[in-house]
């Protein structure tokens, strides 16, 4: 598993976020405090506070590809 700080901040960022992890097979989670939802959820990103930077849990080791397609996200 790898954990990344991101930062997403704008509608269309989120967008882009889910439409570049839903491309992969493997699991991920973004967690903001104490809540945890799938990466792959757009609902579920904006019941996040998206003023704060996330922590995004990837449930793979073969990710590396995923972290180019997002390295703008990544702080």
């Amino acid at each position: 598993m790898k954990e990344i700080t991101i930062k997403i901040s704008a509608i269309n960022d989120v967008k882009e976020f889910v439409n570049a992890i839903s491309k992969y097979e493997f699991d991920a989670d973004v967690v903001s405090g104490r809540y945890s939802v799938d990466a792959k959820s757009i609902m579920g990103l904006f019941s996040l506070d998206l003023s704060k930077e996330l922590l995004l849990k990837i449930h793979s080791t073969d990710c590396d590809e995923f972290l180019t397609d997002i390295k703008r996200f990544i702080i």
